[in-house]
Formats: structure tokens, C-alpha cells, sequence
């Protein structure tokens, strides 16, 4: 996953199966972080305690693990319009 912090809007797109992340955030005091965690669990249908940061705090590249979700449950969902 690649993160881009500070965008215009927030947006989710896979391209050539990477998921990109567009977020209005800035990466200050980890606001991005956790607008990233917001927006993926609004998407995904899950709680925000369900999403983490596995890896990748300070970095734009990130491994994120969402509790009880599998990874083909998780394409339809990140796929679909906003």
C-alpha cells in the first residue's frame, strides 16, 4: 500500500493490484495514520480498532492487517466508486 499525505481529497485506488491512498492529512502528530485507519474502516465496514499499521508509521509504504477480513474480502470493497 502507498500512502500520499496532504492530497486535495481522500481517494482509494488499485492500480496493477497496489492499493494507493490519497489523504487529506497531513503527516503531523500522525494525523495521517490515523485518517488512513478512519477511512479504511468506513470503507471496509469494520471498526477502527480492527485496522492496524503493521508497518510503515513514518513511511508512505505501509502493511496494514484487518482483523477478520480476508484478503480477496477486500478487493470489492476498496474497488468500488467513493
Amino acid at each position: 500500500m502507498r500512502v500520499r499525505p496532504g492530497s486535495s481529497r481522500d481517494a482509494i485506488t488499485l492500480e496493477g493490484g497496489l492499493l494507493r491512498i490519497q489523504l487529506t492529512a497531513t503527516p503531523v502528530d500522525g494525523k495521517a495514520n490515523q485518517r488512513l485507519i478512519r477511512l479504511l474502516a468506513k470503507r471496509l465496514g469494520v471498526r477502527q480498532s480492527d485496522v492496524a499499521i503493521l508497518r510503515g508509521q513514518t513511511s508512505r509504504d505501509k502493511l496494514i492487517e484487518v482483523a477478520g477480513v480476508s484478503d480477496t474480502d477486500l478487493r470489492g470493497p476498496l474497488q468500488e466508486p467513493e
